[in-house]
């Protein structure tokens, strides 16, 4: 059976113990896409699950990744509790135990049961040496492909296509050769090793978001980030939209510097491709990002609602971030999931992965920091030059 609660959003970070590293390696970003995306990680075999007054228990020998609001995917369960197999979001975890919650009745499952984190329900369409191709599974998505070059040490390139016949050739790119030749680029690290940076991937079966602090092997100040995304956003077009599928890039191939294009950076910049317009005529179309309302700012820093916390109530203030064509254009579709910071000094309260609970419209959901920027990823992050963004880790975001 389904889990009694939404499973639709995964989250994961490279603080989970079986988590894939990243690093100014080549490989090392495919690897990770492949393990959160498309294949999962971290296989346990659990020694047993239990049912007490609606949650399930699973006890296991050893570490495994899963956190609070994770997804496993579990597989071995026969009998009476076999409805539990397939994906569950984790409400807690304990030394050697992970728990969730169900609505079957007390009791203990049979079987050879095992779980791993569950993917977030793409594929991998192609591949050769140091270049993959991911699409989403989800019958409802636009179906464009992400073509990834991981060949070199310390960045990737990255360009969206409406479809490919092989790992090199594609129709429809965005963004074309013209608006950002060879596509654009993802940091990985400012250094050319191997040693780890931090990370997070929040996705659903349509859009995934991926953040890296990739300054942070040099120093563990240096904890300035960016956050990337591919997928299909919220459309705002009552009647669909066909190509509301977003890629963010920098247009810089220098690890240090690539800031410009992210999620919570500056707005400034159209380096948001679509494959079309919305009304699906044309090609590539570059986009802005704004928070509402018109907001250009990177996220928490500067101050369109004052400071953190509030001086007024004391609370955290947040908004929807979209796209448009400009300052003065209608917005185009939104970020699911994601939310700007309107306040300065969040940082001074808020690191990466840090949380913070949803109010309002956001009651009941938890917001998970990842950190902005508005300037390089090279030196110690301070609070005049280092944000953050929010994206909710519960869902659904649809």
């Amino acid at each position: 059976m389904a889990s009694v609660v939404d499973t639709s959003v995964k989250n994961f970070n490279s603080t989970m113990s079986g988590a894939p590293a990243l690093s100014g390696t080549a490989g090392t970003l495919i690897a990770l896409l492949d393990a959160v995306l498309v294949n999962g990680f971290d296989v346990k075999t659990a020694s047993g699950l239990t049912v007490v007054g609606g949650v399930a228990s699973m006890p296991f020998t050893g570490s495994h990744s899963a956190q609070l609001d994770s997804v496993i995917i579990i597989s071995g369960i026969t009998g009476t509790y076999a409805s539990l197999n397939g994906e569950q979001k984790v409400t807690a975890v304990g030394a050697g135990v992970v728990r969730f919650a169900t609505n079957l009745p007390d009791g203990a499952a049979s079987g050879t049961i095992s779980f791993k984190m569950a993917p977030a329900g793409w594929e991998k369409v192609a591949s050769a040496s140091g270049k993959a191709t991911y699409r989403s599974l989800d019958p409802m998505s636009t179906k464009a492909i992400l073509r990834v070059d991981d060949t070199a040490a310390q960045t990737v390139r990255v360009i969206g296509y409406e479809s490919m016949t092989d790992i090199d050739t594609g129709i429809g790119p965005f963004p074309t050769s013209t608006q950002m030749s060879g596509g654009g680029y993802w940091a990985k690290s400012t250094a050319a090793n191997s040693t780890p940076n931090p990370w997070a991937v929040h996705a659903d079966s349509r859009i995934f978001y991926f953040t890296v602090l990739p300054g942070f092997q040099a120093g563990p100040t240096v904890t300035n980030g960016v956050t990337r995304c591919f997928g299909d956003f919220a459309a705002l077009r009552p009647g669909g939209d066909a190509y509301a599928c977003g890629l963010s890039y920098s247009s810089t191939n220098v690890a240090s510097s690539q800031t410009d294009g992210g999620v919570g950076s500056p707005g400034n910049i159209a380096q948001f491709a679509f494959p079309r317009s919305h009304t699906g005529l044309g090609s590539s179309a570059l986009y802005y990002k704004f928070a509402y309302p018109g907001i250009t700012a990177p996220s928490g820093i500067t101050p369109s609602a004052g400071s953190f916390p509030s001086e007024v109530d004391g609370t955290l203030i947040v908004e929807k971030q979209y796209v448009s064509l400009g300052s003065t254009a209608a917005p185009r579709a939104n970020f699911p999931g994601v939310y700007h910071s309107c306040q300065s000094l969040v940082w001074d309260s808020f690191k990466f992965l840090d949380v913070a609970p949803g109010a309002d419209s956001l009651a009941g959901r938890t917001l998970h920091a990842m950190t902005s920027t508005n300037t390089t990823f090279s030196g110690a992050a301070v609070s005049s030059s280092t944000g953050v963004l929010w994206i909710d880790r519960t869902g659904p975001w649809r």
